[in-house]
């Protein structure tokens, strides 16, 4: 290594001579190739400038004081560089680690809280979810019942990253633990309160909205903790009405007790659950209202509720120059019969 750096010294006095008599411009050319050399071999800045003024004092006998001088200012200020390129590489090989890293958790948090759009009878359903960064902060997830009711989900935790990843994933499994007949709204929420707040940094909390859709009786029970108000279309009357749900975030204390509502659900009626991601996109620096959110899905509502919540997220992320500044996801159930 060090006979090959000497070597490429020595090429960088010749080409330097050559071009300080001629002025030869393929002298320019084999500097660059020279250049690359060093590059290659890790020579820092600092060392190309003491091996040019070396080679000047042995290509020049007539240098003046002042073009020292500067060389070694020159110099000075190559050492600074150096060391500034060296933590920048430094920096950078840590950041793709660290991207690795979290696009490997992206993935496992994908795996871990995935959930199937369910097929009940007589209900339309569409969801979306987008995360603004690689690890999505939102959740939401269904479950099935044996007696054809549909368990719904939705939440958002008030801290991002892999953290927010493993704690939704610990949400989900305790879901997906309890008994069937304690799937209430008022008794999910109970249960993973205790679950938050007991398991999860005091510096986390989670918003939640849990609803239990009861085909048999036409009726939506729903239950909230914390979490953005979802809205209600009564179709008959072609209006949308805020959901009003009451409760204490997930985390906050350990005897916390939620409230249940019910809703009942007619033909074409909509339910709208959604996280604030929705609700405080923005339009430049103005905060949307959320009049504008419930107009753009009237917009749609003659679609399919899929392809509604789709073109709803496609208007909000032109709006924001497809730059999400937050998680983005709106649930709408639709009963059809």
């Amino acid at each position: 290594m060090e006979e090959l750096i000497k070597l490429h010294a020595a090429t960088y006095k010749e080409l330097l001579k050559n071009y300080v008599d001629t002025q030869d411009e393929r002298a320019l050319y084999g500097v660059e190739k020279v250049t690359k050399a060093f590059i290659k071999e890790n020579i820092l800045p600092e060392e190309i400038v003491n091996l040019h003024i070396d080679a000047m004092e042995e290509v020049s006998t007539k240098l003046n004081k002042d073009y020292k001088h500067s060389m070694n200012f020159l110099l000075e200020a190559m050492i600074s560089y150096g060391l500034a390129m060296q933590e920048i590489q430094m920096l950078r090989e840590e950041k793709h680690v660290l991207e690795s890293e979290i696009s490997v958790a992206a993935s496992m948090q994908e795996t871990l809280l995935g959930t199937t759009k369910p097929s009940i009878e007589g209900l339309d359903i569409g969801i979306v979810s987008v995360p603004a960064h690689q690890m999505n902060g939102d959740y939401h997830h269904f479950i099935k019942g044996k007696d054809g009711s549909l368990g719904i989900a939705i939440a958002d935790v008030i801290g991002k990253g892999i953290p927010a990843a493993l704690c939704m994933s610990m949400i989900k499994y305790a879901m997906d633990s309890y008994p069937e007949e304690s799937m209430s709204p008022k008794s999910i929420l109970k249960n993973l309160n205790r679950v938050v707040e007991r398991n999860v940094d005091p510096s986390m909390f989670i918003t939640m909205c849990y609803a239990q859709y009861l085909p048999s009786e036409q009726k939506l029970r729903y239950s909230s903790a914390g979490h953005e108000p979802g809205y209600y279309y009564n179709a008959k009357n072609d209006t949308f009405k805020e959901i009003d749900a009451k409760g204490l975030v997930l985390g906050v204390s350990p005897d916390s007790e939620y409230s249940e509502y019910e809703l009942v659900i007619e033909k074409n009626d909509m339910i709208i659950l959604l996280t604030d991601g929705v609700t405080e996109c923005r339009d430049g620096e103005r905060f949307i209202e959320s009049q504008e959110v419930l107009s753009i899905i009237r917009k749609y509502a003659y679609l399919p509720a899929q392809e509604m919540v789709d073109n709803v997220y496609k208007h909000f992320e032109r709006l924001q120059d497809f730059q999400l500044r937050d998680d983005f996801t709106l649930l709408i159930l639709r009963k059809k019969v």
